[in-house]
């Protein structure tokens, strides 16, 4: 489990059990959950849609033999079941909010029940963006929820509702499925907080890193590892998260940050034609894309490209492995930055 939202349980769950520190923990416990969810938003929003049943890892034991949208589905349908027929005793927000027409899905269940082909199937089915924005919908009204309940509220249990929830058919009778309802019930308010509304998603979201860190390996395959604006993707801070520029999973902040998923310095060059930004006669004044003057890295990069310009792909890999040796990537990035010619003498010095 990570060791940062692992800590950071820990703690929620110190502060929850005593009655002087329980609002805090309750505080606690949404940051965690914040924090978790935006790894979520980050994969959904910059992902492509075939991301999302792809199981990279397809008969291994864990989580990550599921799928991206599976994993969101089950984590977010378990949390809407338990929230609201049990803690708050009021309607689902998959009915409430008419989501299972609008995410496609052909079922309304956990999805416990499924294996193999069966969820990469289910989760070709669903709309994404629409699923999205269930789990976000499920994650604000179960806050609420939590927000109000009092310190006295986490003794109580739930053995009352076992038959109830059995009238939902929201948990498949199939022997994979069935023992949640047993599990939820034999559990107090305090339990349920635990497990599905924090330590579920920690390693649900831990195993969707993990698909997408793969889907990413996977993609880079053959793929020119230098990024159209002169960074060596191999040496970036975001290896594991991207793709690369050069392929349909890039998640380089210009990209996530512009409308259509894509860097305009990767438009531009497409465009114009070019194989990078190492190729415009123009790139020294140019201010498009990653190359704003605002941009921190920009002269960084800028300085990388000239590089290439002047020496080529395989002597720049080359001066930024021996750079690496010495520097991290944000110091490398610190250093090259100053002035695109300083930094271009630097990365020269290097392999000289």
């Amino acid at each position: 489990m990570n060791a940062e939202w692992s800590e950071k349980n820990k703690e929620m769950q110190k502060l929850i059990s005593r009655s002087s520190t329980y609002k805090t923990g309750i505080e606690r416990l949404i940051e965690l959950r914040n924090s978790l969810f935006e790894q979520m938003t980050q994969i959904v929003g910059t992902y492509p849609a075939e991301a999302f049943w792809q199981m990279p890892f397809a008969g291994a034991d864990g989580y990550h033999s599921k799928t991206l949208a599976y994993s969101i589905w089950h984590i977010f349908r378990i949390e809407d079941i338990v929230a609201h027929e049990l803690v708050a005793g009021d309607s689902q927000v998959l009915f409430s909010g008419d989501y299972l027409s609008k995410t496609g899905s052909p079922i309304i269940t956990t999805g416990n029940e499924l294996s193999g082909s069966e969820i990469a199937e289910f989760s070709r089915q669903l709309d994404i963006k629409a699923l999205y924005s269930y789990a976000e919908a499920v994650k604000i009204s179960t806050e609420k929820i939590l927000i109000g309940l009092e310190y006295t509220d986490l003794k109580r249990k739930y053995t009352d509702k076992k038959n109830k929830l059995i009238g939902t058919r929201c948990v498949s009778d199939s022997e994979n499925a069935r023992w949640l309802i047993d599990y939820w019930c034999g559990k107090t308010t305090a339990g349920l907080i635990k497990m599905p509304f924090s330590r579920h998603w920690i390693m649900h979201i831990e195993a969707m890193c993990r698909i997408k860190n793969k889907l990413c390996s996977q993609a880079r395959k053959g793929v020119d590892t230098i990024a159209r604006c002169g960074f060596s993707c191999n040496h970036c801070f975001l290896s594991e998260w991207c793709g690369s520029c050069r392929t349909c999973y890039n998640v380089c902040s210009f990209a996530t940050c512009s409308p259509n998923g894509k860097c305009p310095n990767v438009s531009c060059c497409e465009e114009r034609g070019f194989d990078g930004c190492y190729d415009c006669p123009d790139l020294e004044k140019c201010t498009h894309g990653f190359y704003t003057p605002e941009n921190d890295g920009a002269n960084a990069a800028k300085a990388q490209a000239l590089y290439i310009r002047r020496y080529g792909k395989k002597q720049f890999l080359n001066a930024q492995d021996k750079l690496h040796e010495k520097f991290s990537f944000q110091k490398t990035q610190e250093v090259l930055g100053q002035d695109m010619y300083e930094g271009l003498k630097i990365l020269e010095q290097t392999f000289s």
